[in-house]
């Protein structure tokens, strides 16, 4: 098929818990780039950041477009206490760009706004399906395996069985 493309039904295989990380930017004020600017560019300089360290506990991410005024990334963490030692630490890229948004913000009233949300997902709370896809999401940030290797219906992916027994 090509294009990294794997044939089949496939689904994603973490080993153990799993952090997914929703953080984004709305542009409010299209006409006030200097508000909104500097806070685009901040993400990819911090995603090759942490990409680059392979003890980041990053494990994949993508960038998407939520229409025209919204930027955001969904990622995949080892941990929380990853996620937010990335987030805490003096010397990473994110705590500079934090303080320029703040001290952006503040001046622009309300020009840009940003966003996060962090979902823990324990072992086996997490279901997903790849048809004929290259990796992708869950699958491309850890591996992806036949959908009989966790079981063919939903329900079994996600444990259900064992949850309710």
């Amino acid at each position: 098929m090509g294009s990294g493309i794997i044939e089949g039904r496939m689904t994603a295989a973490p080993d153990g818990e799993v952090t997914v990380f929703l953080i984004g930017m709305r542009i409010n004020a299209f006409r006030h780039p200097r508000s909104w600017w500097p806070v685009l560019r901040a993400m990819p300089r911090m995603l090759k950041e942490l990409s680059r360290d392979g003890e980041s506990g990053l494990l994949g991410y993508r960038l998407l477009f939520g229409g025209p005024r919204v930027i955001y990334s969904v990622q995949y963490w080892v941990s929380p206490e990853k996620l937010l030692a990335y987030a805490s630490s003096p010397e990473g890229a994110h705590r500079p760009a934090w303080a320029e948004f703040n001290r952006r913000a503040r001046a622009g009233r309300g020009r840009v706004g940003v966003w996060h949300e962090t979902y823990v997902v324990p072992a086996g709370a997490h279901e997903a399906v790849y048809v004929d896809m290259p990796p992708f999401g869950l699958g491309a940030a850890t591996e992806v395996v036949p959908v009989g290797r966790r079981g063919e219906a939903a329900a079994a992916r996600l444990s259900l069985g064992e949850r309710r027994g």
